[in-house]
This record gives C-alpha cells, sequence and structure tokens, in this order.
C-alpha cells in the first residue's frame, strides 16, 4: 500500500446510531408526532417523491411506514449488533442516550434504564470500541415537549439535570461526550419550517430554540469540565457543501449568504462550548436563486452529480474536502461523526465508502486535524429526517425488519478493509 494512504496512528473508525432510530418501543414527543401525522405523511408521498421513488418504494404511501414501533429492536439486540461492528474491526461507536428512558418523568430518575446503558456502555468497551454519546438526538422526554420544548428557556437548566446524572454515572466508562446532535438541524426542520416535531413555523421561535439549546450546549460543557477535566466535549453540524449554480453573481452571493447563516453562526455560537466539533456531511446544495422560492427564492438544483441517493441527494465526494477546510477554521479538532448513503440496494455505498475516504485522507494531508470517522450508519433504520421512514436504508448492515435478522452488506466489508488496512488501497 502507499504510505500516503495511510491514515494517522490511533484513528478511530467506527459507525453511529440513535436511540429512536434504532431502540425501538420509546415513549417521547415524537412518537406522538409519528401517530398523530403518519396518514398525512403517507398521503402527501404523491406530491413530495419522484416517480421512480414511489416505484421503488411504495411502502412510503403506507401509514405505517411512518410510525417507528419497535424499529430495529436494538435495545434488546445491542449485543449483537456490536459483536457484527467488532467483526467489521470498528474501534469506536456512536450512539445516543435517550433521555425520555432515563427521565420519563420530570425529576424522576429511571434506575433499570440507567443500568441499562451501564451495560450498553460495558459491551462496547468488551469489544474494544471507544464509546461516543450523544445525550439528545432530538426527541424529548413527553413532559418536556409539554412545557415548550426548546422554546422554553427552562429546557435548558432541565437538560443540566438529565446531564450531571450521565456525565456522573458513566464518568468511568465515557470519555467522548456530545451534549447535542445537530442543534442547527433541529432548530431549522423542527421550529422554522415545521417539517418534524415539535412542527412549529416561526422564526421568533427557531431563534428563541437555537439560543436555548447553545446555553444548554455551554452548561453541559462547564459541567463535564467540572465533573472530569479529561472528558472531550463535542457538538455535531450538519454541513451541506453549499455551491452557486454558474458563475451568476446572484447565486453567489445567495451561497454565501447560506453558508453564513448554516455554517459560520454555527461554529461561532458553538465553539467556545467544545473541544471537538463532529462534522455530519452527505450532500452538495447547488445554489440557484429564483423569485418565489420556498426559501428567499433559493432553489437547490437536482441531478447534477453522477450519483444520487434513493432520497435524491446529490452526492459528491469532493465536497467532504471542503466542509471540513472550512470547519478546520474553527482551530478544533474534528471527528466525521455521520457521512453515509441512503441506497437500499448497497450497489453505490462502497463507492461511497472509498470515494469519500480518498478526500477525508487529501484534507488531513493537507493540515487539517481529523481524528476519526464514524459512517451512519451501523444498521438500517427508521429515518426520522422529516419523518421519512422505514424505506431508506442507510445501514452497512440490512435488517429484515419482520424477524429482526441482521446481514451485513457488501459494503460492510469494503469498509472492514479499509479499517484493517488503516487506509485506502488505491
Amino acid at each position: 500500500m502507499n504510505m500516503e494512504n495511510k491514515f494517522p496512528k490511533g484513528f478511530l473508525w467506527g459507525a453511529a446510531t440513535s436511540a429512536h432510530q434504532v431502540e425501538g418501543n420509546l415513549s417521547n414527543d415524537w412518537i406522538k408526532w409519528e401517530r398523530d401525522n403518519a396518514e398525512r405523511i403517507a398521503s402527501e408521498a404523491g406530491e413530495k417523491w419522484e416517480k421512480w421513488q414511489q416505484d421503488k418504494f411504495p411502502e412510503m404511501f403506507d401509514a405505517q411506514n411512518y410510525i417507528s414501533g419497535i424499529t430495529c429492536d436494538q435495545y434488546n439486540l445491542y449485543a449483537k449488533d456490536f459483536d457484527l461492528a467488532k467483526e467489521g474491526g470498528h474501534n469506536a461507536h456512536r450512539f445516543s442516550i435517550e433521555w425520555s428512558r432515563i427521565e420519563p418523568e420530570e425529576g424522576k430518575f429511571d434506575e433499570k434504564e440507567i443500568e441499562h446503558y451501564r451495560k450498553v456502555l460495558i459491551a462496547l468497551r468488551e469489544r474494544g470500541m471507544e464509546p461516543f454519546v450523544t445525550l439528545w438526538h432530538w426527541p424529548n422526554p413527553i413532559w418536556i415537549g409539554q412545557t415548550g420544548a426548546w422554546k422554553n428557556k427552562d429546557t435548558a437548566k432541565y437538560f443540566l439535570r438529565y446531564a450531571r446524572r450521565i456525565f456522573n454515572e458513566y464518568k468511568d466508562l465515557v470519555r467522548f461526550w456530545m451534549p447535542l446532535n445537530e442543534p442547527g438541524t433541529e432548530v431549522s426542520l423542527g421550529y422554522l419550517f415545521g417539517n418534524q416535531p415539535p412542527g412549529i413555523k416561526n422564526k421568533i421561535a427557531a431563534n428563541t430554540a437555537f439560543n436555548n439549546l447553545m446555553q444548554a450546549q455551554k452548561d453541559a460543557y462547564m459541567l463535564a469540565k467540572s465533573i472530569s477535566p479529561d472528558f472531550q466535549i463535542g457538538c455535531s453540524h450538519f454541513m451541506f457543501d453549499i455551491k452557486p449554480y454558474g458563475n451568476l453573481p446572484w447565486n453567489i452571493l445567495a451561497a454565501k449568504m447560506m453558508d453564513y447563516f448554516a455554517n459560520h453562526r454555527f461554529f461561532e455560537a458553538f465553539k467556545d462550548s467544545c473541544d471537538f466539533f463532529g462534522i455530519q456531511y452527505y450532500q452538495l446544495f447547488s445554489i440557484n436563486l429564483k423569485l418565489g422560492g420556498h426559501f428567499w427564492g433559493i432553489f437547490e438544483n437536482k441531478k447534477i452529480t453522477k450519483m444520487q441517493s434513493d432520497l435524491g441527494w446529490q452526492i459528491f465526494p469532493e465536497g467532504i474536502y471542503d466542509v471540513l477546510k472550512r470547519a478546520s477554521k474553527s482551530g478544533k479538532p474534528i471527528y466525521i461523526t455521520e457521512n453515509g448513503i441512503a441506497d437500499a440496494d448497497d450497489s453505490r455505498r462502497p463507492e461511497f465508502i472509498k470515494e469519500h475516504l480518498k478526500f477525508v485522507q487529501k484534507a488531513i494531508v493537507d493540515g487539517v486535524d481529523i481524528r476519526g470517522y464514524f459512517h451512519w450508519s451501523l444498521i438500517d433504520n427508521f429515518e426520522f429526517v422529516e419523518m421519512r421512514g422505514f424505506w431508506p436504508r442507510f445501514g452497512l448492515i440490512e435488517v429484515d425488519y419482520k424477524t429482526m435478522e441482521r446481514k451485513p452488506k457488501p459494503s460492510f466489508y469494503v469498509y472492514k478493509k479499509i479499517i484493517e488496512n488503516n487506509g485506502l488501497d488505491e
């Protein structure tokens, strides 16, 4: 192997999941949203998705597709999934603790669930995997939802109480913590556009929620450092590679404007309350400014890259280099905490992984401090961004949702080989 294709010694390799998407049998504010909106979302599928997607995934017209239910039953099958991750050579794993399990009622902690997650963490340690633990991956306990969720400034205070219990319980098992997952995405989709819980469409509410989440991150960071200076605290951020369509000056201006609000504002807001940033990259966003657009006249150009995902996302491996270079201006170390593709037949994922890692490697060579890569996702799961349900499949491991059988896909072995070599073949 060409030594230039090697990744740094000690580089962390793994995959990621979130509790709501894989555990099953939850009771939180998102579950209520699913039940209240499943019929509506199914009825709108014909307008939202293209004909080829409708033909390939007819389950999008079934309301049950949008109710998470038992999902992948990872709550009971986590050991099996971790065995497969170990077989794949993973030396790290990112997952989330479900707040609604830990604190189902205000101020009342469930000791059984605290012990459950202790077993999960021990299982990872026994298999030689470094845990990266997310405390909030969007869903909230029902009682939080009933008090205004992140519109309510007291939610940051409630979150800190939960974080204090978790940090203290698992301080001997966890070093890497991520209090919040993609706060900007949840604010945009949940409070500005209303496409997911809590379904609010209000700019003032969105700004309030963002400020409260920012406060929660700051408070959690200070608390964590007081408990253990060795804790490494991160925050993850979803980054498009935002580019103007053509050389039209108004598109260039629109792209710069969107990059400021989507990225620059985030890094400025959170840079003093984290030790590292988790970058989550999936696609190119090509800006085309037209009057009457859904968001300040901004349209996304479709089908301009050679590869699209099952969701129609524009797959652009070079873009991960661009976003990593931009994120590096924060001066913080970077972990790629999500990167993946919806690809039900696994025909594009092997190339997706290799091509993206080629540009991750280039970023490292060019001086970006990147310390790990987590593929999204370890297993197929319930895709809850904008409530898409079960039909998009992101996993390295296939899940039969009827039998819960797990089966590694060809991409699982492609990724395994890269991990074993700590680098690329070409």
